[in-house]
């Protein structure tokens, strides 16, 4: 009789399947493919395979595979297709080598498989056995498919991006590098499906993978991947303002197993969509403006100011963000009835509990733009971020208690410039009527309605943290908030005459108006504060009180000047980047008009240059020079300079020391290329006085 079968080797054909699979960028050894797309194996046999050969081709995924529990998946070349949707075929024989072609199930577990060969009573199983499956947006089985193959180059593969920061009225990009493909991120993400402990069967569906990695990437049930830090001292890990990249958070928390400090909301957001496009989920950031963080449901923020316009943010539960970002994921919603499809809404950074974990989506952007608020998940929680009212409350003391009356209500304010990096460009792309229909139509009123249906109705009481002297009647009024119209065309603009450096003074100015014409007085009240981006009061600033006469259609400008010695201290203080906000409030004598206007705007800086060639060549070393002159009036204690560049250089932290005024610092890095393509480089520049300056640039390497 004849020897028996036996298998001599494998080739994974690694330089043939990856490039075919969009997976050549991945870092590892093993090889990766997308699922519903066939690939090679080259089979290498003891002698040449006869037709009664017994042969099977095995996959098995987590700990025990088994057949009957669809986590093995057996393949013979000879028989009928498997039941499980895989594909095997005979592509080729000569000798004693024979070419097989797989083609996993578009729905197949997403994770990792170990092969091995079964001929007759032996198996082979090969060094670095375990393939990688991954989602695959190039297959129209696959419910991630994206149709735009610019987009999948995008939302899949760009390993660099931007996160859009600032506020409503300065908004800036921050250059993040998402790494998706460095060393062992791939590891990282397999890592969290496994702690994630979802069911195998559940791994097939990017709607549970999103939403369970939007609770594991920030730490609080489950010490997932990063710390959540707001407090302004981050003196026992790293400020989330000193990130540049996810690769350093992620290859930290899968070297220590436990979570890495500080992150801020761009921080989860990024993050995220590293592991989702790891993954093969197409994922983008979005950044919303003025974003409301409702805590009560009920589609209105209330704002507390004192009489000098200073906001109270102590009284309030509910806070506005400048700015505030989580992802959007593509997928085919089959959880849900017709028309859901698209981009689902996903947050990481623990705000809510859902369903008693702090993780949020995914949520259909098209059912936040309807009004459709009860379908999976968390649609009331993202649809109140974008769409909530906000009612301005003025807090006066009369006779030692506090009487609070209503000043004005703003239903325009929220959610605003929702924005995204556009695809194959970096240019930001305003998404704001994919969340939401234009202010004022038809169709905005009806969602409106409908979501105000299904979230209890508002009840108009202020609702501060004690019930605070004076109470307002109560309006007991369903309907959404009507916006504030002023009768005499009041209106209210704030700017500033110089750029805002830190360590110059801060010239803003307040004009008022009035479009009635007749002869008015006006009282104003203005003030300017420092505030985080989640709205906290850091410092108040100074304010002016004036009474002021218009004469019919004209307008007047209230200076308002904040000397750097009332700023500077704060700044140094906290380890955030502030921002300058300016309240003002204008009551017209005489009628019953009155109007409330904020305006945040961030500091100007001083930019970072970087020099290099525009071109350089795989493998032969280059140089990349940081040049930084410090134009401002005071000193910059402590620079770090923090710079990073995927495929040329790991992320590498200068200590600069002191930089006084008019002085320049220049670093140099050494890069040599191990990647072809546009590649980007990436500095930050943080020191006491200043968090907020970055640069990049890009570069073409060559062969």
């Amino acid at each position: 009789p004849e020897a028996d079968l036996k298998v001599s080797g494998i080739d994974f054909l690694k330089s043939k399947n990856c490039p075919q699979h969009h997976t050549d960028a991945y870092n590892i050894k093993n090889l990766v493919v997308r699922r519903g797309m066939p690939f090679l194996l080259q089979i290498s046999f003891s002698r040449e395979l006869k037709a009664s050969d017994k042969l099977a081709v095995r996959f098995g995924i987590g700990e025990k595979p088994m057949k009957n529990r669809g986590t093995l998946v057996s393949l013979n070349p000879r028989r009928e297709p498997d039941l499980s949707g895989w594909k095997i075929s005979v592509a080729k024989k000569s000798g004693k080598e024979c070419l097989l072609s797989v083609t996993s199930s578009p729905s197949a577990p997403v994770g990792k498989y170990t092969l091995n060969v079964k001929t007759g009573s032996t198996i082979y199983k090969p060094e670095n056995s375990e393939v990688y499956l991954l989602f695959n947006p190039w297959c129209e089985g696959d419910v991630v498919f994206l149709e735009d193959d610019e987009k999948r180059k995008e939302y899949v593969l760009n390993d660099t991006g931007s996160i859009y920061v600032g506020s409503a009225n300065s908004i800036y990009s921050r250059p993040w590098n998402f790494g998706q493909f460095e060393e062992s991120i791939l590891d990282a993400c397999m890592y969290l499906l496994d702690k994630s402990e979802l069911k195998l069967a559940k791994r097939r569906d990017p709607v549970t993978v999103s939403r369970v990695m939007s609770a594991l990437v920030n730490a609080n049930d489950d010490n997932g991947v990063l710390l959540g830090n707001w407090s302004g001292n981050y003196s026992n890990g790293t400020s989330p303002m000193d990130w540049i990249g996810s690769v350093a958070i992620l290859q930290q928390f899968y070297k220590s197993k436990k979570p890495v400090c500080f992150g801020q909301c761009w921080v989860f957001a990024g993050v995220l969509t590293t592991i989702m496009r790891c993954l093969g989920i197409p994922s983008r950031c979005v950044t919303n403006f003025n974003s409301a963080h409702d805590t009560d449901d009920n589609l209105r923020v209330d704002v507390y100011l004192n009489e000098y316009g200073e906001k109270m943010s102590s009284m309030s539960f509910d806070s506005v963000w400048n700015f505030h970002v989580w992802n959007d994921v593509w997928m085919k919603r089959t959880d849900l009835p017709a028309g859901f499809d698209g981009w689902q809404a996903i947050d990481a950074t623990p705000q809510e509990l859902s369903q008693g974990i702090f993780q949020c989506g995914p949520c259909p952007v098209k059912a936040v733009r309807e009004g459709t608020v009860y379908l999976p998940y968390d649609g009331t929680f993202v649809y109140a971020e974008v769409n909530a009212d906000q009612v301005y409350w003025l807090v006066r003391d009369v006779n030692g208690r506090q009487k609070i009356t209503k000043l004005s209500t703003e239903t325009r304010a929220i959610g605003v410039h929702i924005s995204t990096k556009a695809v194959g460009q970096d240019k930001r792309e305003d998404i704001t009527l994919e969340y939401k229909y234009p202010e004022g139509s038809e169709k905005e009123r009806n969602s409106m309605q409908k979501a105000s249906s299904f979230i209890r109705p508002a009840v108009m009481v202020p609702r501060a943290h004690y019930a605070a002297g004076q109470v307002v009647p109560v309006e007991d009024n369903p309907e959404p908030l009507q916006e504030t119209v002023s009768k005499t065309g009041l209106q209210i603009k704030i700017t500033n005459t110089e750029p805002l450096y830190p360590g110059n003074p801060l010239e803003l100015l307040i004009t008022v108006k009035i479009a009635s014409p007749g002869s008015w007085t006006v009282n104003l009240t203005g003030s300017c504060q420092l505030q985080s981006y989640t709205g906290k009061i850091e410092a108040n600033l100074g304010y002016v009180k004036e009474t002021i006469k218009l004469e019919g259609q004209c307008e007047k400008q209230i200076p308002l000047r904040v000397m750097p010695d009332t700023y500077m201290g704060t700044l140094a203080a906290v380890e955030d980047e502030v921002l300058v906000h300016v309240t003002a409030i204008a009551e017209v004598q005489g009628v019953d008009d009155k109007l409330t206007k904020e305006e945040t705007k961030r500091f100007d800086y001083p930019p970072i240059t970087i020099q290099m060639p525009e071109r350089a060549k795989l493998n032969e070393e280059f140089v990349c020079a940081f040049i930084f002159k410090n134009k401002l009036n005071v000193a910059l204690d402590n620079c770090k300079l923090m710079v990073e560049g995927l495929g040329l250089f790991k992320m590498t932290t200068f200590d600069q020391g002191d930089l006084q005024p008019g002085r320049i610092m220049k670093s140099e890095i050494i890069c040599k290329p191990t990647r072809v393509g546009e590649k980007k480089i990436v500095a930050k520049l943080s020191a006491t006085q200043v968090k907020g300056i970055s640069a990049e640039k890009s570069i073409t390497i060559f062969e």
